[in-house]
């Protein structure tokens, strides 16, 4: 007898994804179907949820998906204890409900698993954006794709694809910075990273874009506050880093919190149908964001109780509430036995999310191996990558000839963040250091001197503590390395219980100057006349021009993740060459933002002479300095034969001689900026748009060639769509500039 001929559809392994969904769905109850796009969480959110309460909503009300670790709030930060949890859950999943569905696990992994003690912890989304290195960063999502499914988990809310506009933003520190060129080659990278082979991967997991369509540049800075933009803002500034990472694979989307032309994303069909799948061609699931569903009725109040935005938000686009718990379900249940929303419009949502779970292979076996997950998370090989990935990032921003040190200097240490892993971690990973690994900042430097270290903090974030044990150890020694900036936080700089800062202090997005307590501190160590080199551990581009001015060294260092205090060491010391480059603009003063590297051509009324440079930051976007030097010669652009991504090549080839000049080894960052000089419409004075890294020994001389795409010199024009204009382009390498005509698609 043919067993076969007994088993579901669903069940054989050997049959085709699509026939696989079909049988189930045909069999599921409108109750089934409701649990399966809804999700909950484990942990302290809208009310405390354990163990034992998720078994019973996940046996009893069919729940999809579970977060049960890997956010702030969540059951254990414990890795054996995730994997039996995840284990556990599984096994209700699948034994005690009626078609034994496994559940989607979901985690915010934004650098490494950081929630999970152990982990593999990179540098937080500027410090990543600081290496200009796709390549590297694809390697450190593969390794967190890897740990996450260590854990029993298989969806990752990553990667932020935010194009980080504002600077006063409390998640600016996610982003890969201001350039939608560089953000959308790094979120692609991160892609590719996370998904591995493809979605069947056993070490791979599913990659979610965030916050669709556009959350970077939220009016005063205020995390979640509306982004009102035109089209073409919208679709130049803010779409093209998505569509990289569209293209790359991606399997999931999140919208935004905010609202973008008066429709909150959460309950936009233009954002998350019309555009999303209709424009963009996107086949995959959207996931909410944490409450995005709650607030159209608690906030935007674009519905009028949770069942309307339930519908606004279903028939808007959305396919899993994150964490609607039974109350999500239930209201899906009767939205749709009322009348009020198509059980059509259920079924795509659950469609879409069997068949991530079918190709994930978690019908066959969606338990993991407690016993390899700790030789996974954080061995040596990852944890070699992350402070590859932190030594990368580490940008020089200013040299008096004060660094690299000396391996014999007596070094004085202090400032908040020399002696925190906490606050090196940043946000988006454990709040709280109970056995971290990793090395701080202070232990680092230690370990890299024959001379004497001291230390005293001298302040907290915002309070003094042992200033003048600080300039009095500061004042004996050879150097003073001040660690200074932000500490851990999420959103708008909170939540206190976990930052420790209440709400108001600093950092605040009104100021984006060091707090009084440390600015008070470099002014009194700088008056002892010991030499100083500044560390800035910080999410965001802080205003330090009194540094600028006074300091002989600062290093901007980011949040660098566990392997930070050691790349910050090794750099200081010279064993690594500084080849980060800022991925952001540092700006001079709060009345100079918005402020970016792409500003828009316009008119200056009474003169050129007469108007203020409107781009005159501190420091610019993509600077960073080197120990060596190095010299570009012999720019010329070839013009290619490329008009369209689809066509394979490029609109054009930049080709500069690029020498280290100096007497270190050194990296550096080929940098190729274009203006078009006559278009249809307003374009960027420049614009970023392509780049290559070269290492190069001293006296070595390389040709370096950078393959522009049409993509990065076309834009969306409202009436005529995506063109690339035949025309006249000047393209800046440094202070060199060439041109070219190229031709193009009009």
């Amino acid at each position: 007898m043919d067993d076969r001929s007994e088993t579901p559809t669903y069940r054989r392994e050997s049959a085709p994804t699509s026939e696989r969904v079909a049988d189930l769905l045909e069999r599921m109850t409108l109750a089934e179907k409701a649990g399966q796009v809804t999700g909950s969480w484990g942990g302290s959110f809208r009310e405390d949820l354990d163990v034992e309460d998720l078994v019973e909503t996940v046996a009893r009300d069919g729940i999809g998906a579970v977060a049960p670790f890997g956010w702030a709030g969540s059951l254990t930060s414990d890795p054996a204890e995730a994997v039996r949890i995840a284990n556990r859950l599984q096994r209700v999943a699948v034994e005690e409900s009626r078609l034994g569905i496994p559940l989607l696990l979901n985690v915010d992994a934004v650098h490494g698993h950081a929630y999970i003690t152990g982990a593999t912890s990179f540098p937080n989304g500027l410090g990543a954006a600081a290496t200009w290195d796709p390549e590297l960063l694809e390697d450190s999502a593969e390794i967190t794709a890897r740990e996450i499914r260590a854990t029993g988990a298989h969806q990752n809310y990553g990667p932020t694809v935010d194009v980080g506009r504002e600077p006063r933003w409390g998640r600016v520190f996610e982003t890969f910075g201001e350039s939608p060129h560089l953000v959308g080659e790094l979120a692609a990278a991160k892609v590719r990273g996370y998904r591995g082979d493809g979605v069947g991967d056993p070490e791979g997991v599913l990659a979610t874009l965030k916050h669709f369509p556009a959350y970077g540049e939220p009016e005063r800075g205020e995390d979640a506050s509306p982004v009102d933009i035109s089209e073409y803002k919208l679709r130049n500034t803010f779409l093209p880093a998505f569509e990289r990472a569209l293209a790359a694979g991606a399997d999931s989307v999140m919208p935004s919190y905010n609202s973008i032309n008066g429709e909150p994303s959460h309950g936009s069909a233009a954002a998350l149908t019309e555009l999303l799948r209709d424009d963009l061609g996107f086949e995959g699931h959207v996931v909410s964001d944490w409450d995005g569903i709650r607030h159209l009725h608690e906030d935007h109040r674009t519905a009028r109780d949770h069942a309307d935005g339930v519908r606004q938000a279903r028939e808007a686009g959305v396919d899993v509430a994150s964490v609607g718990h039974v109350d999500h379900a239930d209201r899906v249940v009767e939205l749709v036995e009322s009348g009020r929303l198509e059980e059509s419009v259920v079924d795509a949502s659950v469609e879409r999310v069997l068949r991530a779970k079918f190709e994930l292979g978690l019908f066959e076996d969606p338990s993991v191996d407690e016993g390899e997950v700790m030789e996974t998370l954080g061995s040596e090989d990852h944890r070699e990558t992350a402070r590859e990935v932190a030594s990368e990032s580490m940008t020089l921003l200013k040299n008096e000839g004060v660094l690299p040190l000396e391996d014999d200097e007596d070094v004085f240490v202090g400032g908040p963040n020399a002696d925190d892993m906490v606050h090196q971690l940043g946000g988006w990973s454990v709040s709280r250091d109970d056995g971290l690994p990793g090395t701080t900042i202070l232990e680092a430097i230690t370990e890299s001197t024959d001379g004497t270290v001291t230390h005293a903090a001298g302040t907290t974030l915002n309070e003094p503590v042992d200033v003048d044990a600080a300039v009095e150890k500061a004042a004996d020694a050879d150097v003073a390395v001040l660690a200074l900036g932000e500490g851990w936080y999420l959103h708008e700089f909170g939540p206190q219980a976990e930052a420790g800062v209440a709400t108001g202090e600093w950092p605040t997005r009104s100021d984006l100057r060091l707090s009084d307590a440390q600015r008070e501190l470099v002014r009194r160590v700088h008056e002892t006349g010991t030499p100083v080199v500044g560390v800035l551990v910080t999410g965001r581009p802080l205003i330090v021009d009194w540094m600028a001015e006074h300091v002989p060294a600062i290093l901007m260092a980011y949040f660098p993740g566990t392997e930070g205090g050691v790349a910050v060491s090794e750099t200081l010391f010279g064993e690594n060459d500084p080849s980060g480059r800022l991925p952001i603009t540092m700006p001079k003063s709060h009345g100079d933002l918005p402020q970016h590297h792409d500003a828009l051509a316009h008119p200056t009324p009474i003169g050129d002479h007469e108007h203020p440079d409107s781009y005159d930051p501190l420091y610019p976007f993509g600077h960073g300095l080197s120990y060596t030097e190095f010299d570009v010669d012999d720019v010329a652009v070839t013009d290619g034969s490329g008009t369209s991504s689809d066509d394979g090549g490029p609109a054009a080839t930049v080709s500069v001689t690029l020498s280290n000049v100096g007497d270190r080894p050194g990296t550096e960052t080929v940098q190729v900026y274009a203006t078009q000089t006559n278009a249809s419409r307003v374009r960027p004075e420049r614009s970023l748009v392509g780049f290559e890294r070269a290492d190069l020994d001293p006296g070595e001389s390389t040709t370096v060639d950078v393959g522009i795409d049409p993509s990065a010199l076309g834009y969306f024009d409202p009436d005529r769509g995506h063109v690339l204009e035949t025309g006249e382009y000047r393209f800046h390498v440094g202070e060199r500039t060439e041109s070219t005509r190229i031709s193009g698609d009009d």
